[in-house]
């Protein structure tokens, strides 16, 4: 069964930029769709960006717009969440899931209920 992770999160100040990372730890990512999704403690986890395999995305949130950057590499073994500009309010765990059922991201990802399986979480804190 397929099974991802995550890596890539860490402290970073007020205005400063990271790239998570999502991989394959069993099976391959093939053709499902990858979303990023981060929840910060005593509120949902909520969508961020997807990516379907033929590099067709989704955005889920607006707060994001123009700052994140949902990305893969051309063998398809990573998908890559690049965040610039990054604020306090983006602190918090970081997750990348899978579509199993689908080749394309779905409209609005509501709080994830499209995908399986999950990886583990990175955890993402910005902070001066």
């Amino acid at each position: 069964q397929l099974q991802l992770a995550e890596s890539g999160g860490g402290l970073v100040q007020p205005g400063g930029s990271l790239r998570l990372s999502c991989r394959a730890t069993r099976g391959t990512l093939a053709y499902y769709p990858i979303a990023w999704f981060r929840q910060a403690p005593g509120k949902e986890r909520e969508g961020i960006l997807c990516i379907a395999y033929n590099d067709v995305t989704t955005i889920y949130n607006d707060s994001v717009k123009g700052r994140f950057i949902i990305t893969q590499d051309n063998g398809r073994s990573t998908v890559f969440l690049q965040m610039n500009r990054l604020k306090p309010e983006d602190t918090g765990t970081y997750y990348c899931a899978a579509d199993l059922q689908r080749n394309y991201c779905v409209g609005a990802s509501g709080s994830g209920r499209d995908f399986d399986p999950w990886g583990q979480g990175t955890q993402v804190t910005v902070s001066s």
